[in-house]
């Protein structure tokens, strides 16, 4: 894992071990989003992360005030997502809290937006505590109250952010903050700068997670749990030999004592389903027309998946279980969405999901309207699809186009979301879209094609194909098919079928519809059938869709989207 995959899943271990191999990866930034390590813990509220680096020993000084590429700080990117926690450490170590972004955004205006797509004001509380300025301007001459939508039902908020209203009554103790009283009644917060006297009760806490985390007991002494002490042991760590902070001899009054690593091993069921499984998994898939290149890919895939199972019903222990993460190439209307429910049932089945469920997503479900939704709206839809199968289509819509002023699009931000839970098991991201705009997505991120491994190319349907496809919808339907009832002409066999595709539609257009097309194509056909019956028709032709029917319903298809070869 890079130390941003660290900082983004909240790995202290793997984090701690990275910086002290390579302390320049301190203040490294990310290719699109220019983000720090800092940025990445703080927009997911990871407090042990923030802590170690707020307290870091080693060489280099951490960049509290690093901006990313819109211009947003740590606090700024803790504020946008509600991150509380966060925000107030970094407050009581003076991240300056008038920081301004590309467009001249404080902290209290992404706050804002916070609040009116959670509901939550705490965020905005907690600014206010630290007395942001209600009445700091943007690019746009607009001070935070002015983004309160007309009509907001949310009368706390208006309250808060009204530049008249008396300040709040914080709710901190003396030992996070001093104050003073003004002659205008308001509280000036004094910056404490814990890092160099005692530290905040919030800060021991968090150290003491960090201690546990990492294998070693907090020290008996409350007083050895400051920062300075900290940065003792991690100068001690920094220049150990064998990186392991478990080994390390403490010199303070209170011996520490390892933590034992519970190392869990996954158990299943006997094995005597496994094959049953297969034969479910072959099934499902021979139902699928056309493929045939991905159904083998598929098979040797899933096969792969069961025989593990086998393993560990003998007992053999080959480690946690990893979600497979996906990609899906290919143009639309090629089955992908129908795969994914597949392999959905088939992850349950063996344990890797908890759900069979498939949440489908696209770029306006997970981007924002205004600055700050965009990570809230996707982790609403990370945690809608937890334990199931997110699909991401047109995931290349996330990804910027070179040179188009791609590095202020949203879209990356929603899409950096999305990778830091790649780790985070019992969820399994499927990205979909056209093979060549994919590429896009596959080098927005330097950690995407190491953890999405499994690539599988979705072909476009054949004449054949189509033919084959129309034959089995008309002949399998339920209830709910808007030509249940209905049936073709006994002229409409499948090769008939076939040469009325071969004549009616170019390959641009079978290529561009695939098989939808088939469904445009039979919905057409009714339409025709009802244009050329009259109200004294009766019986079965009321219900019987002719070839001619068919044919017409194509070629109306052909003139509307007016493909050209």
């Amino acid at each position: 894992m890079t130390i941003h995959e660290c900082a983004q899943s909240g790995n202290v271990t793997g984090f701690v071990r990275l910086l002290r191999h390579d302390p320049s990866l301190l203040n490294q930034t990310s290719p699109l989003m220019v983000q720090t390590p800092l940025h990445y813990a703080a927009s997911l509220d990871r407090l042990q992360i923030v802590a170690y680096l707020i307290g870091w020993g080693g060489p280099g000084k951490l960049e509290l005030e690093a901006k990313n590429v819109y211009g947003e700080t740590p606090l700024h990117v803790a504020a946008k997502n509600g991150c509380n926690e966060t925000l107030k450490l970094l407050l009581d170590y003076s991240a300056y809290i008038e920081a301004t972004t590309n467009k001249s955004m404080t902290p209290l205006h992404l706050a804002v937006g916070y609040a009116l797509g959670s509901g939550d004001n705490t965020t905005v509380k907690i600014l206010l505590q630290y007395n942001a300025n209600r009445s700091a301007k943007d690019n746009e001459g607009m001070i935070p109250f002015n983004y309160l939508p007309a009509g907001l039902q949310n009368e706390e908020l208006i309250r808060l952010l009204k530049v008249d209203v008396p300040n709040l009554i914080n709710n901190f103790t003396s030992e996070q903050m001093f104050y003073n009283t003004n002659t205008t009644g308001y509280s000036s917060y004094q910056n404490n700068n814990p890092v160099n006297n005692n530290c905040t009760p919030q800060y021991n806490k968090t150290m003491e997670q960090i201690y546990s985390t990492i294998g070693i007991s907090l020290p008996g002494n409350p007083s050895l749990s400051s920062s300075s002490h900290f940065n003792n042991i991690m100068e001690q760590y920094n220049s150990s030999t064998t990186g392991d902070l478990i080994n390390l001899e403490i010199n303070c009054s209170t011996s520490s004592t390892p933590v034992q690593q519970i190392n869990l091993v996954s158990t299943t069921n006997d094995y005597n389903g496994i094959e049953a499984k297969m034969d479910e998994f072959d099934n499902e898939m021979s139902k699928i027309v056309g493929l045939n290149d991905l159904k083998l890919q598929l098979n040797k895939w899933a096969k792969g998946i069961l025989m593990d199972e086998k393993r560990r019903a003998m007992g053999i222990n080959l480690g946690p279980k990893k979600p497979p993460h996906m990609a899906f190439l290919g143009n639309p209307g090629t089955g992908k969405t129908t795969v994914a429910r597949i392999l959905g049932k088939l992850l349950k089945s063996v344990g890797v999901l908890s759900s069979d469920k498939v949440i489908e997503v696209q770029r306006t479900d997970l981007v924002g309207e205004y600055i700050g939704q965009t990570g809230p709206k996707t982790r609403k839809k990370i945690e809608e699809a937890m334990g199931g199968i997110l699909f991401v289509d047109e995931a290349y819509r996330l990804a910027p186009v070179q040179g188009t002023g791609h590095c202020q699009d949203l879209g990356v931000e929603a899409l950096e979301e999305i990778m830091s839970v790649l780790e985070d098991g019992n969820l399994v991201i499927i990205f979909a879209g056209y093979t060549d705009d994919m590429k896009r997505v596959f080098s927005s991120n330097a950690g995407f094609c190491r953890r999405v491994t499994h690539f599988f190319q979705f072909d476009d349907f054949t004449c054949k194909d189509l033919a084959e496809m129309l034959m089995i919808k008309m002949s399998k339907q339920d209830e709910n098919s808007r030509f249940y009832g209905f049936k073709l002409h006994p002229s409409c066999t499948c090769g008939a079928v076939l040469a009325v595709i071969e004549r009616n539609s170019t390959e641009k257009l079978r290529n561009k519809l695939n098989g939808s097309l088939v469904d445009i194509m039979l919905n057409n056909a009714r339409e025709n059938l009802d244009s050329r019956l009259n109200f004294n028709s009766y019986g079965d032709e009321l219900l019987t869709i002719t070839l001619g029917d068919l044919e017409a319903g194509l070629k109306t298809l052909s003139q509307r989207v007016n493909v050209v070869d």
